[in-house]
């Protein structure tokens, strides 16, 4: 079904908790007797965005005010509720990288990720990771993707930084079982097991989340799911509630026709990273990390210091497309032509929230505004300054040139430089212009004029074969795998090491600027789809466990104990 869309039709939504502006107690006590009508929105203002129409409107169990003879006293209430929520919020990791998507962890792109498919050489697979750092065992409710926030992802295709191609995805909530006091229950209380997303054995299933999945071109929506409904997998509870949760995961894989497949739910975060060395002021490890020894270096298959990240879930959305549907011409193209390499990158978008007096004109469209978005893997973290990050995530790409002296003259450069004792180049920093425009050796056919403009763009050159299961290395483009991180992403790069040495100069002179910068951590140790969803199911709520250091998660060390120093 096709719908052509303009800016941000009205999509009235009932609240659901997420701060987008500061009210003063004594804002709250003038507004007493206004009617409360939040339209979810961003903290930092973006553009107008276009979103199709009300037929993919978002829904929530929670009641409307209107009509509520107490909505005054609610209305109050549910303010105050809303900062304590945001107070609540703030929270310290490697993915919420700005302090805007440290409040609204919902709509924290944590890792986007675009690669050719193994399997099938004629497709893209895109993976948009959101709200990351979830513990399994934190029920009741676990983390379902917020109804309130439109997701989407997005591709460039003629080079100008400028999305041409953009897929949407919406969530809707339901409480199936609202008498039960938690999320999924199964195998008690007369519940079955949940063995299902939908019908029997479905039963436990209270908090139960289907999504649409729509694309726009050319400012026409086109329904991707031809009515069906399609249900995203949920938490990974344990084993008595879902006794095969494996099968839950691979009835969360739909194909949609066309050769086109989509997945949503939560699974195994595939990030990983020595957080804790990275962010003590780039405090690694020294037996290991920092300049890792050859043999560490080598080494793809274990770990020398602790995966921060291992033992967390991630909320994940995965469409695998035809390369044909993504370039300007609908064609698949040869490596050395400049119309096989398309940019790409994720982004989420909430209304604005206003407070309106009783009478006050309502049919004001709320538009929707960007709130995070990725494209490159730690630009925003560990390259843009912690003044400019907010600025950066509501932007776009095409208006990345305001950020050009970060690109070109990072400082996460010169403190390797100090604290490691190594060689870098200086700014101008050109040899990592090809992160940021389309230029060799991502794209060979580029000529000076279809560079474009600076844009944190993740490029794939969609001609450039994916490199098979078992030959593919950790440290892609840089390793000679040439279907990895810079060139697209996949799963398995190591982009914390990648980026580390770009920063360091190795795309400049990979001799005098050659250093084996890296944190240890080499691999995610619970292992990588190799098919798609290309990512693996969520762990265990109750049998989970984390990796820190003195404890066990360190295979490549005596004992698998992780180092302390």
């Amino acid at each position: 079904m096709e719908q052509r869309i303009g800016l941000s039709p009205r999509l009235a939504m009932p609240w659901t908790g997420n701060a987008c502006r500061k009210i003063s107690f004594s804002e709250i006590q003038r507004e007493r007797s206004c009617v409360l009508e939040f339209e979810t929105g961003s903290i930092v203002p973006g553009r107008p965005h276009a979103v199709a129409g009300d037929v993919r409107r978002a829904t929530s169990t929670h009641s409307n005010l209107k009509g509520n003879p107490m909505k005054p006293l609610i209305a109050g209430a549910a303010i105050l509720l809303m900062l304590m929520l945001a107070a609540a919020n703030l929270s310290a990791s490697s993915h919420r990288e700005a302090p805007i998507s440290a409040l609204d962890r919902g709509a924290d792109v944590t890792d986007w990720y675009a690669f050719v498919s193994y399997d099938h050489p004629d497709r893209v697979t895109m993976i948009l990771n959101v709200d990351g750092l979830l513990e399994p065992a934190n029920g009741p409710n676990y983390f379902p993707f917020d109804p309130n926030v439109l997701y989407e992802m997005k591709v460039d295709n003629d080079h100008d930084g400028v999305e041409d191609i953009t897929f949407q995805f919406r969530f809707r909530t339901e409480i199936r079982q609202p008498g039960v006091f938690t999320g999924f229950v199964g195998s008690i209380g007369g519940f079955p097991p949940i063995t299902a997303l939908d019908g029997p054995g479905s039963e436990g299933l209270s908090l139960r989340q289907s999504y649409s999945v729509t694309m726009v071109r050319k400012g026409v929506a086109s329904d991707l799911t031809s009515g069906r409904i399609l249900f995203a997998v949920p938490s990974n509870a344990g084993p008595l509630t879902m006794p095969d949760y494996q099968e839950l995961f691979k009835q969360g894989i739909y194909e949609l026709g066309n050769g086109i497949r989509v997945f949503a739910g939560t699974v195994d975060d595939p990030f990983y990273i020595d957080l804790g060395a990275a962010f003590d002021s780039l405090n690694f490890r020294m037996g290991v990390g920092g300049i890792l020894t050859p043999a560490v270096d080598a080494d793809d298959t274990h770990n020398y210091a602790p995966d921060a990240v291992a033992g967390f879930n991630v909320n994940s959305i995965v469409l695998e497309v035809p390369i044909s549907m993504l370039t300007a011409d609908g064609r698949i193209h040869p490596a050395g032509d400049k119309n096989a390499v398309i940019g790409t990158y994720g982004a989420t978008y909430r209304q604005r929230v206003t407070v309106r007096r009783v009478g006050a004109n309502s049919d004001r469209e709320s538009e929707w505004r960007q709130v995070n978005r990725e494209g490159n893997p730690l630009i925003n973290e560990l390259i843009i300054g912690t003044g400019s990050k907010d600025r950066f995530s509501v932007d776009d790409p095409a208006n990345d040139g305001q950020f050009a002296s970060f690109f070109l003259d990072p400082l996460l450069a010169k403190l390797y430089a100090s604290i490691l004792g190594i060689p870098v180049p200086p700014a101008p920093r050109t040899d990592l212009l090809p992160l940021v425009q389309y230029v060799a050796p991502i794209c060979p056919g580029c000529s000076s004029k279809d560079a474009g403009p600076i844009a944190d763009l993740l490029r794939l050159n969609t001609g450039i074969a994916p490199t098979p299961v078992g030959q593919q290395k950790r440290l892609g483009f840089l390793a000679g795998d040439l279907a990895g991180f810079p060139q697209g992403r996949r799963p398995l790069d190591d982009v914390v090491d990648i980026a580390s040495r770009a920063l360091a100069g190795i795309l400049a002179d990979p001799i005098k600027f050659g250093a084996p910068i890296g944190d240890g951590v080499n691999i995610n140790e619970d292992g990588y789809g190799t098919s798609f969803p290309y990512v693996l199911p969520a762990h265990s709520g109750r049998n989970s466990h984390h990796t820190g250091p003195g404890q066990e998660g360190c295979s490549g060390q005596p004992g698998g104990i992780c180092p302390v120093n």
